[in-house]
């Protein structure tokens, strides 16, 4: 099979998939041959060609909907991209329960109703196609190292790491494979609205760039093709993996650049 084919005859549903990242996985699957649902709040920037399924992830009657109707009108589900979140600024100090609350059910509680829903239909689907079923969540940088003025973005996250280990255990005898993305900061419509909140936006743009070795914001093309991967049957024996997609933020030392 040509390797740009190998989501031939598989389904997938993309969980935010209407904008960013999520916009980015779910394109490049149909490139690659896949029958794509995409479940967002709005769907009008869902990728042409995709099913649009409008539901919020907190709602967990509307999930458990959508996930039906994608599983019945695209012929089964093979693959669940769980991306939709939400970000927040500030310490301790800043955000209040209910923010607390908000957050969590959407970038924590929202990958576990999205994945409660979807196993059934990924449980017949891996013992037709074994290797080709697989869960990959997108988590964050922020997940692994301690970023400031993020500390409720950083706490969900950090939930969404161990999530992914726990259902790859949970899961991988069902054929099931789990994984994560953990992306730096990427150049994506959420990030510029949270850009919008900083005092000098410009500044604030200029030092997320800097904080990446790579000396740029990561783009959604680039971690949808690390999506890709782990989602892929290329990556039959990858589960419990949190793949990094940061320019070397999480890994990399660098020293000062000579002046």
């Amino acid at each position: 099979m040509n390797a740009t084919q190998d989501f031939d005859g598989l389904c997938a549903l993309v969980t935010g998939g209407a904008s960013g990242i999520g916009a980015a996985v779910a394109t490049l699957l149909l490139a690659r041959g896949a029958r794509v649902a995409v479940l967002d709040r709005e769907t009008d920037g869902a990728p042409h060609g995709t099913l649009a399924l409008r539901a919020d992830v907190t709602d967990d009657a509307a999930v458990r909907d959508a996930v039906d109707r994608a599983a019945g009108e695209l012929g089964g589900l093979h693959t669940l991209v769980s991306n939709a979140g939400v970000g927040s600024i500030g310490t301790v100090e800043d955000n209040t329960d209910e923010e607390w609350a908000r957050v969590l059910d959407v970038n924590v509680l929202g990958m576990v109703r999205t994945a409660r829903h979807a196993l059934p239909h990924l449980r017949r689907s891996a013992a037709a196609r074994p290797g080709a079923v697989s869960i990959t969540h997108t988590c964050s940088v922020a997940a692994t190292a301690g970023l400031p003025q993020r500390a409720l973005y950083s706490a969900s996250k950090g939930a969404v790491l161990s999530l992914t280990l726990a259902m790859a255990a949970d899961h991988v005898r069902e054929g099931i494979r789990v994984n994560c993305v953990n992306p730096g900061t990427a150049d994506t419509p959420w990030v510029g609205r949270l850009l919008g909140q900083a005092e000098d936006p410009v500044a604030e743009r200029a030092a997320l760039e800097a904080r990446q070795p790579l000396g740029r914001l990561v783009l959604a093309d680039e971690v949808a093709a690390a999506v890709a991967y782990l989602a892929g049957p290329g990556a039959a024996s990858v589960t419990g993996t949190a793949l990094a997609v940061d320019g070397g933020m999480q890994g990399l030392r660098l020293r000062p650049a000579a002046g």
